[in-house]
């Protein structure tokens, strides 16, 4: 992986950078992400907020409730409709907030490994996880989760 990380949307109206390393990256099987995807799931990486920039563009922002009950304010091109990031949450850490990106956004995604998978029991039944991936039947509580992911 070469930083900084760039990426964008498909048409190209919307572009951006990442400045340091993702915090994690994981898959997510929610029923959500299946239909945003038309796949079995998405990939995201989770960034620092502070290592995100918007080079080019300005989103559409969407908010929906997600299977977890929280409200998620999608950033999307107005152009395409890709799904590029969620607005920032809060971290682990004190005043820490992180950015959930879209991988498939990414320029390059040939170094991307997930190594956890959220709501599995809404996965597809074809789909194998990885022996050693954690695996989460719905929303890992993020705080502890990040947190303790933080180093793998």
């Amino acid at each position: 992986m070469t930083l900084p990380l760039t990426g964008g949307c498909l048409c190209g109206a919307l572009r951006y950078e990442i400045s340091e390393a993702p915090l994690m990256a994981y898959a997510c099987h929610c029923t959500d992400c299946q239909h945003l995807t038309s796949s079995a799931f998405s990939l995201a990486i989770t960034v620092s907020d502070r290592a995100f920039r918007l080079t080019k563009g300005e989103p559409r922002l969407l908010q929906k409730i997600a299977d977890s009950g929280r409200a998620v304010t999608r950033w999307v091109c107005p152009e395409c409709g890709c799904w590029l990031t969620s607005s920032p949450q809060p971290g682990a850490a004190p005043g820490e907030t992180i950015r959930r990106m879209r991988a498939g956004t990414l320029d390059d995604t040939s170094w991307l490994r997930p190594t956890a998978h959220f709501w599995t029991r809404s996965k597809q039944s074809w789909v194998t996880i990885p022996e050693g991936h954690q695996v989460f039947a719905t929303q890992p509580d993020l705080d502890q989760f990040f947190e303790s992911n933080r180093t793998r």
